[in-house]
């Protein structure tokens, strides 16, 4: 009998024994987290002896248990939610397990914590996406928005291109029957700048940047299925390849027989610092827009020190309202391939190397009437070429528009020719002490009206610009905007 009880208690106690292992924690993998943001951390936990309690500790940020097993379970999950705080780097949680035989184990989650305010973007949209208001989004390479994507850009949101050429030219390219949905507000405006540029959201100045630097990033593309008048060799073309994109990649391909295609809205949007050069004498424009049709909303754009144009219209039905252009290196607003919208409330200032305008009409043999400028103010600087550069077969109406500012000897061309093709100008107004007759060469006087500076009648309502960085510098006000 004794030796039966000695064996129990033997028995007994060696289960005691491996009931008793302490117990075991299993932490998971590197975890990033955006700072100022919180994320829930799985540990899974075996415990022999049955659980009892777990405390934590951490590094990064801040963390509390979510749940845990009850009581007593020998297995189970700690759920600990960290919050990140607002440095970046790494970040950590250790988690305690103590069981009910006081016994206790030891294990550390790493966290990786990231600046969530810049986000890189190294790929195409090819599903619906949102940038968000707050971030700055950087472009390291031509972004695709796919056919049949929409990429929305909240109100205050900075997007900034790295710098690039040739083929690599960082920029914004809208694929036909992709859509942007850019809409920024006067109070924040949707700024594309470069990356060298240390403006930040809310910002509206840039803090290092003169007005003036430019061709340091790319732009933005936007393409449709609207109809164009190409050619090759004299015949129609109803598609070709978009000037600065690869004739390699088919999203650069532009225009089609949908009059009402819309490419989405962009609105409240500053365009910085771009017009990489590409190639001799091809650079890319502020805004691009290539076969955009008339369900497409421009409205509210300012492009500022681009390369090239500011805006040049390839084609397509899209109108443009409230557009300001400030310091491009070559035209200011350009036409071709018989676009057929219009520009209403325009200003431009101070053009450098090129036109205020220049309008060039079809290349092939489509053509469905003229396009249109109206209501704008022009302060031509001292560096421009031509205050309109027509060709023959320009197809356009031109109305309302002051001319100041007028120090060289600039000039219209081909105007003749361009009125007898069937385009027109009414009621320009003009503040120069050089020649009328040599500035407006061709134009008849009955169009033209001297007045003294700034006292024009027609012109541009100014007010829709004081969202602008030209405003807001006090550069308009310089020139007596």
């Amino acid at each position: 009998m004794l030796s039966i009880a000695l064996m129990a208690t033997m028995f007994f106690a060696c289960d005691d024994d491996e009931v008793s292992d302490g117990p075991s924690i299993t932490a998971p993998a590197v975890t990033d987290v955006e700072s100022e943001t919180l994320v829930d951390i799985t540990f899974t936990i075996a415990a022999p002896g049955g659980y009892k309690s777990s405390t934590l500790s951490q590094t990064g940020g801040t963390s509390v248990i979510k749940a845990q097993p009850s009581v007593g379970a020998k297995s189970g999950e700690v759920v600990v939610t960290f919050t990140a705080g607002d440095d970046f780097g790494a970040g950590s949680v250790t988690l305690t397990v103590t069981d009910n035989n006081n016994k206790t184990d030891s294990e550390t989650a790493v966290l990786n914590v990231f600046d969530g305010s810049v986000v890189e973007i190294d790929r195409n949209i090819t599903a619906n996406e949102t940038w968000e208001t707050g971030k700055t989004y950087i472009l390291q390479r031509r972004v695709v928005v796919l056919t049949g994507v929409t990429l929305t850009i909240e109100p205050g949101v900075i997007v900034k291109g790295e710098a690039g050429s040739a083929e690599n030219a960082t920029v914004l390219l809208v694929a036909r029957g992709g859509k942007l949905m850019a809409e920024g507000t006067e109070e924040e405006p949707i700024i594309f700048t470069s990356v060298a540029d240390e403006i930040e959201p809310g910002e509206i100045e840039s803090p290092n940047l003169l007005p003036t630097v430019n061709g340091l990033w790319g732009g933005v593309i936007i393409l449709g299925d609207a109809p164009i008048s190409a050619s090759n060799a004299g015949g129609q073309l109803t598609q070709v390849q978009i000037e600065g994109i690869p004739t390699s990649d088919p999203n650069g391909l532009y225009g089609g027989d949908d009059k009402v295609d819309n490419s989405g809205i962009i609105k409240y949007v500053s365009i910085r610092h771009g017009g990489t050069n590409i190639g001799s004498g091809n650079e890319i424009n502020g805004l691009t827009l290539g076969g955009v049709g008339s369900g497409t909303v421009i409205d509210h754009v300012e492009i500022v020190a681009n390369q090239d144009d500011g805006i040049e219209f390839f084609g397509g039905t899209v109108s443009a309202t409230n557009v300001l252009v400030w310091n491009s290196y070559d035209d200011g607003l350009d036409t071709d391939q018989a676009w057929n919208g219009s520009v209403d409330n325009f200003i431009i200032v101070a053009p450098n190397t090129g036109s205020a305008f220049e309008l060039d009409g079809p290349e092939g043999s489509y053509f469905d009437g003229n396009h249109s400028m109206i209501n704008g103010t022009v302060y031509a600087g001292a560096n421009i070429a031509d205050l309109i550069d027509f060709d023959a077969t320009t197809q356009i109406d031109m109305e309302n528009i002051y001319f100041f500012g007028i120090t060289n000897n600039t000039a219209v061309k081909e105007y003749t020719a361009m009125a007898a093709g069937g385009g027109s100008v009414a009621n320009f107004q003009y503040t120069t002490a050089l020649d009328p007759a040599v500035v407006f060469a061709g134009i008849p006087v009955e169009k033209l009206t001297s007045v003294a500076v700034n006292a024009n009648t027609v012109g541009a309502d100014e007010s829709e610009f004081d969202w602008t960085w030209a405003r807001q510098s006090g550069a308009l006000a310089e020139i007596g905007l």
